[in-house]
């Protein structure tokens, strides 16, 4: 596997790779699980590669559209998994971006109460964030991800070839996740090339993921900036994609822990110039939407912790969860921002 990084989640006898480079999907077969003699590919119209495998197959579509990220698709594979005769020993291929891996992942957990999944990640989002780590969901018209299970993959594939394709707004999306990486550590990420950058990205989950797989403690840093993420999204519903809603989550989480006194006014600024200036992502939230709507969203935020508001934020020792934020605190850092 010469010039592909090669990048272990090491989860004792669950441990998986991760394939990453140009080319990487010819590899497909070594990551895919020996008992298996059926595959569904689960994916979309359009992706922008093609994998080859042995095993028999069928290809499924679902549709293009955060509409789509819903318990229907659900049925809609689970009812064609079960009309191919797919068994717990066969496997789910997931080709697509962060929704298919997503939507994939929880079919593919729920399906025989577990089934195989490989995940083939053709987008930056998909291949710094949703790919890796298992955790696998659709929405409720009441929020983001709200159902969903803990489905570890049986391997991962991010053939960068993929990206040479991706439209300018997908490689946006997958920037808003990058950037949230360079306040997770002390790396200096923007020293490494992109393919450098992507891999370091997914050592860094890995590491986050091996400690907490459950997202029970440590893991849950790595929900920097999307507390108000998820608000946004559904507040513009969804014409704002998630890796931009992130990015102006960033900004946010600093604000908000600048109010709090957790940060001095310099590193707002350290957060502009790596997701505004660097990135050349927007810090601003978009017009239309009233502080209001967001606070009432984020309450409804999976990340709860006993019915107070909850955000990750940066302080003097690092990234911390922080529960029970006062609401007033939260209004202030949204006032400076709208």
């Amino acid at each position: 596997m010469s010039g592909l990084a090669h990048i272990t989640v090491p989860l004792e006898e669950r441990s998986y790779d991760v394939i990453v480079g140009h080319g990487a999907a010819e590899f497909l077969g070594s990551v895919l699980p020996t008992t298996a003699h059926r595959a569904a590919i689960v994916t979309q119209k359009g992706i922008p590669i093609d994998i080859a495998t042995e095993l028999d197959y069928e290809r499924i579509e679902i549709g293009h559209g955060e509409e789509h990220k819903s318990l229907a698709t659900i049925e809609l594979l689970t009812r064609r998994f079960a009309e191919m005769g797919l068994t717990r020993h066969d496997v789910v291929i997931g080709v697509g971006g962060g929704m298919v891996t997503d939507v994939a992942g929880f079919a593919a957990a729920t399906y025989h109460r577990g089934v195989p999944v490989v995940h083939v990640a053709t987008s930056l989002l998909g291949m710094v964030d949703a790919a890796i780590g298992g955790k696998t969901g659709v929405n409720l018209p009441e929020g983001k991800n709200l159902v969903g299970a803990f489905w570890q993959p049986a391997g991962v594939i991010c053939d960068l070839d993929a990206l040479d394709t991706l439209p300018e707004r997908e490689m946006r999306c997958g920037l808003g996740e990058m950037a949230k990486y360079h306040f997770l550590t002390d790396d200096d990420l923007l020293a490494l090339d992109l393919t450098e950058r992507i891999a370091r990205c997914i050592a860094i989950k890995a590491d986050f993921v091996a400690g907490d797989e459950r997202e029970g403690g440590r893991r849950a840093l790595l929900n920097y900036g999307h507390t108000l993420a998820h608000a946004l999204e559904i507040a513009t519903e969804h014409r704002l994609a998630h890796g931009e809603a992130v990015a102006i989550g960033l900004i946010f989480a600093a604000h908000l822990a600048q109010v709090l006194d957790r940060i001095p006014l310099e590193r707002i600024d350290e957060h502009f110039e790596i997701v505004g200036i660097e990135y050349e992502l927007a810090t601003d939230i978009p017009p239309g939407v009233d502080a209001d709507t967001l606070v009432a969203l984020m309450r409804r935020d999976k990340k709860v912790l006993d019915g107070g508001l909850t955000f990750v934020l940066d302080g003097p020792l690092g990234l911390e969860v922080v529960g029970g934020v006062d609401e007033d605190a939260v209004r202030t850092a949204l006032d400076r921002m709208l």
